[in-house]
Formats: structure tokens, C-alpha cells, sequence
């Protein structure tokens, strides 16, 4: 069944499967709270063998659906209580067909969740304490607990879609069944490609950082806190809330130079400063169990100079000339030179979320907007400062190659996020027949203040 509301979702978002989580953490013991602001009444709404669906939980996400634009209806909210049902559901049946998930995996993807709600408030754990009415440490336990059922479901969810497919004739069957009145309508896409080129920095730069990272060993050596000189000192954003501490990570986990050093460091033992291709580092080893380890670090980048930063410019402008000739094609340009690996895997375009080389150019980056906004189509930028994702110094040339007007979806235009919508609801259909099949294998009750979703029929 394709309402046109569940179709404009497929279309626009092209989400194969949806994970809703509350925007706070939450214990597994839930008691009726009281709020100086008023009465607020918090209570289970759905239970799925040992775990549990919140009423705040459901309410969070039906109030961050609506933010994203989308129109209050109650089909929404019984199709986010039904996803939430169904994440439980898997993680349960998960635990049954012993479907699991490494420590080292949930702990790497913890810490990297942890850095971005601290970067949310400001990287102030004080203000992150405050707000939750919890320390650190039990964040992390529950929003771990969290990031565990996460995991396991995104598991059993690529078990259960691995093998799907989605051929031509199908994407126009797809298509043909939607009304014409509810296909959706897109702003202007364009094409955009672009070659990065890092600034390499030179040896007198690398010099002066490994002299600073060894002043800090030395300042260790002599007795001073890791963690707090990591919170101060290291350019990780993670520092701020771990003190450099990684926690344990299996062989393969982290880039070969800093693994390579950690297996080679004795317990409590600090390294002189090595380099990785985030930069430079001095790590101590807190611990090693078999080919997992727990180690502490502090990184520094190395700046490169603006004779640097220029020779990059020099060298984009040399491929430029070449293009503009015609005499190397941008594509090919890209693969060989880019060091941005994203859009260097796809001949230096940039994609959408499902791998669309065509974007809306209300999505793109500012930065890149602002500059095509003043070229033609066909043309190539001249060379431009550029910040990487990494945050390291570049610059790089920006090609405008095609822009697409407009325009009400069709099959011409929008092949891809057509093919895309198409796998997602056959997926989407793969997991509903595995939800009916499962639901045989564990306990579920809902409250009975949500019959009218029907979500176990």
C-alpha cells in the first residue's frame, strides 16, 4: 500500500530503514516524574521480550519528524512507534539467533557519538551534566546500551535486505503507480565536481611539532596529568571529554601508524612523538589484553606554511590549464590527484546520500554554492582555500558541470532517486514479512492507547 505520504518519504528522504532513538537517555527502570513546569506522565507503551519503547521516546521522534518539515498526522507517529517496535524487535530476535556485535565496535562508535552531544553543548561537561541530571560516566553507560541495540539492529536488518536487488523494470513499475498528483517536486539539482589538494607540509613545520609534543612528554615523564594535559594540548575533539583515552580497540580498529606503536609500548609506557595522517602524536599504553588495547593520546597537527598552501594552489592550477585544453579529463584528473576521498571515488563528484552524483542545491555546502553561483555551466573554478572534513589546510578547483532546472520528478531526471526509493520500499516490504515471521518468536504488548495503529496485524 503507497499513500502519498509514505511515497513523498521514500522519494525524499530515501530511507531504507529508520532507527528512532530518544534524543535524551533514558534507564530501564521508568517511574511516573513530576516537573516544576507541570505534571508530565512518562510510561512504556511497547514491550518486546526485556526491552522497552517510552512514551517520551515516541514523542521525541514524532516532534524531531516535524521539525524536518513533515506534516502532523497520526499515520506518522503510528509509522515511527511501528519502527521503533520493529528496532526492538530485531535486537530481541537478534539475541535469539545469537547475532552479536564487538565491544570494540560499540565502544568506538560510543566515543564518537559522545564527542558530538558534547560538541553540542559547547564541549562543556558541565553544561552536558547539567542538562541530563547525570555524570559522564552514566551517559556513557546508558547512551552505550543504546549504541549496542543500534548496532545489532543494523545487523539483522542487512541480514535480513543483503541479497535484494532492484532491476530496471521495476524502478518504472515503481514510478507508474504513483499518482501524478503526488510525485514530488524538486528544486534545482546541479553537478558538481571538484579536486582537492592537501598542502603538504614541509619539514621545518614537522619539526616544530614533534618538538612540542616532546616538551609535553617530558612534562608527563616528569609527573604531570595525561588526561589533563590532552584536554588542553590535543587538537582530538574527543579530548575534551575522554582526556585522550580511546578505550579498547581490537587489531585493524585504528590507522596502521598508531596501532603499530601501541603493540610495541609497554604497559603505562609513553611513546616520543610519531606521525599518522591526522598528524602527530605521543600515546601512553594504559592497558593490553590479548589483541585488544587501551591507550591515551595526544595529537597535534602539523600547520603548513602559506608558501605550503600556495605550491597546492600552483599545482591545481597546472591541472586546470590541462582540462581547459582538454587535453586530461576531469574525471581522470580526479582519480589520480584529488585528496579528498569521498568525491575522488566518484570521479570527484559530489553525491547525495544514496550516491546520486546529481544534488539540490539547497543541500550543497555554502561555500560551494557561493562560487558556482557566479560561473557558468561547463566551467572550472580557478584554485581556492580549501578546509577539508579533517581539517587540514588545501585548496581546490570546483567544476559546474551540468544544472538541472526545477522540475516535478520523472524517470529522465531522477533515475537514481528513483532506484533508490524503488529498493527501499522493496526492502522496506523484505523487513515488514520478517517482522510478521519474528513476532511469533517473542513476547510483544502494546499499549492498548495505540490499537488504532494496528501494528500487529
Amino acid at each position: 500500500m503507497l499513500q502519498s505520504e509514505r511515497i513523498l518519504r521514500f522519494l525524499g528522504n530515501n530511507i531504507v530503514f529508520l532507527l528512532v532513538f530518544a534524543s535524551s537517555v533514558h534507564g530501564q527502570e521508568v517511574k511516573d516524574t513530576k516537573e516544576e513546569s507541570g505534571f508530565v506522565l512518562d510510561k512504556i507503551i511497547a514491550k518486546i521480550d526485556n526491552y522497552i519503547v517510552l512514551k517520551s521516546e515516541l514523542e521525541a521522534a514524532y516532534q524531531n519528524y516535524l521539525t524536518e518539515g513533515n506534516v502532523a498526522s497520526d499515520q506518522a507517529k503510528c509509522s515511527l512507534l511501528n519502527r521503533m517496535v520493529m528496532s526492538k524487535l530485531m535486537v530481541a530476535k537478534a539475541e535469539i539467533d545469537s547475532v552479536v556485535v564487538t565491544d570494540v565496535e560499540v565502544d568506538q562508535n560510543t566515543s564518537q557519538r559522545m564527542s558530538v552531544i558534547l560538541q553540542n553543548y559547547g564541549n562543556s561537561q558541565e553544561e552536558l551534566e547539567r542538562q541530563y541530571g547525570k555524570t559522564l560516566d552514566q551517559i556513557k553507560v546508558e547512551l552505550r546500551d543504546q549504541i549496542r541495540e543500534q548496532l545489532l539492529a543494523r545487523e539483522m536488518t542487512q541480514r535480513i535486505t543483503k541479497d535484494l536487488e532492484i532491476t530496471p523494470l521495476e524502478v518504472k513499475r515503481f514510478f507508474n503507480k504513483i499518482p501524478t498528483d503526488s510525485l514530488p517536486y524538486y528544486d534545482a539539482d546541479a553537478e558538481i565536481g571538484q579536486i582537492v589538494r592537501v598542502a603538504k607540509v614541509n619539514a621545518k613545520q614537522k619539526e616544530e611539532t614533534r618538538l612540542r609534543l616532546e616538551e609535553l612528554r617530558d612534562r608527563l615523564v616528569n609527573g604531570e596529568n595525561f588526561n589533563e594535559l590532552a584536554k588542553k594540548y590535543s587538537e582530538d575533539p574527543s579530548a575534551r571529554a575522554n582526556g585522550g583515552e580511546m578505550g579498547y580497540v581490537g587489531r585493524g580498529a585504528m590507522v596502521p601508524e598508531f596501532e603499530a606503536v601501541a603493540f610495541k609500548l609497554r604497559k603505562g609506557e609513553i611513546s616520543h612523538p610519531f606521525e599518522s595522517p591526522f598528524g602527530f602524536h605521543i600515546m601512553q599504553l594504559i592497558d593490553r589484553r590479548g589483541n585488544e588495547y587501551n591507550s591515551r593520546h595526544i595529537l597535534i597537527s602539523a600547520t603548513p606554511s602559506s608558501d605550503d598552501i600556495a605550491r597546492s594552489g600552483i599545482f591545481l592550477d597546472s591541472i586546470r590549464r590541462k582540462i581547459l585544453k582538454d587535453s586530461l579529463k576531469f574525471e581522470h584528473a580526479a582519480k589520480l590527484f584529488s585528496d579528498d576521498a569521498e568525491t575522488k571515488g566518484h570521479s570527484g563528484y559530489i553525491t547525495d546520500p544514496d550516491g546520486g552524483v546529481r544534488v539540490s542545491l539547497k543541500q550543497i555546502d555554502p561555500a560551494v554554492y557561493l562560487t558556482i553561483d557566479t560561473m557558468k555551466v561547463g566551467h572550472i573554478s580557478h584554485p581556492q582555500p580549501y578546509r577539508t572534513d579533517k581539517q587540514k589546510e588545501a585548496m581546490r578547483i570546483i567544476y559546474f558541470k551540468a544544472k538541472v532546472a526545477p522540475h516535478q520528478a520523472n524517470l529522465k531526471d531522477d533515475w537514481h532517486r528513483i532506484q533508490s526509493a524503488a529498493l527501499a520500499e522493496k526492502k522496506d516490504k523484505a523487513i515488514n514479512k520478517w517482522f510478521i515471521k519474528a513476532r511469533q518468536d517473542v513476547f510483544i504488548n502494546i499499549d492498548p492507547a495505540y490499537n488504532s495503529c494496528k501494528l500487529m496485524e
